[in-house]
């Protein structure tokens, strides 16, 4: 089976690949000739990851999947949530979205968060949603060289590592990503 994922991001391609198996051909947007950006103007993660699906799925024709993450932390009344990307401004980076979170968390005890991913799968014109979440804490600095985004200080709960001290298959055994990705396959599979 063949199989678009729908993103631009060289380094969730990279961890989506090494979680399905390989009966399932990942193909990139680049490998289509799809060189748009995405659509992502929804306010949830379930609406970006629809949008995003459908963009192709009605452009390329292609079988698809989309996905949009968010960090939501508790004290920050869920941010930054399905602004995770461009949290610190449209032309930021997962620097400068570091920096904020870090800042805006400065003397607060409570630094509970957690990433959410939800994936959309359309598969000859039918949706289906796929959800995996991930509890943690927010660390007071960064934490680890590996991983993306905000990895470097968000540690899972029961962990004494960030996502960036992890490699990426114990990583992806616990993660927002993984046990989305994890449904996926499931429903692939069973198809």
């Amino acid at each position: 089976m063949k199989i678009v994922f729908a993103t631009n991001n060289p380094n969730k391609i990279a961890e989506i690949k090494d979680l399905i198996p390989c009966e399932i051909q990942i193909l990139s947007l680049k490998e289509i000739n799809c060189n748009d950006e995405l659509p992502e103007t929804q306010n949830t993660l379930e609406g970006n990851a629809v949008q995003k699906a459908e963009f192709v799925f009605t452009n390329y024709s292609y079988n698809c999947f989309a996905d949009d993450t968010g960090l939501e932390i508790e004290v920050l009344n869920n941010e930054p949530g399905v602004y995770s990307a461009r949290y610190a401004g449209d032309d930021c980076n997962p620097e400068y979205n570091m920096q904020k979170v870090l800042q805006k968390l400065e003397g607060k005890n409570n630094r509970k968060a957690k990433f959410r991913t939800v994936i959309a799968l359309i598969i000859d014109g039918k949706k289906s949603l796929f959800e995996g979440e991930c509890k943690g804490e927010i660390t007071n600095e960064k934490i680890g060289e590996k991983g993306f985004g905000y990895d470097p200080i968000f540690r899972p709960s029961g962990f004494d590592q960030t996502f960036a001290q992890m490699s990426k298959s114990e990583k992806g055994v616990i993660s927002h990503r993984g046990i989305a990705t994890r449904k996926l396959v499931e429903f692939l599979q069973e198809s």
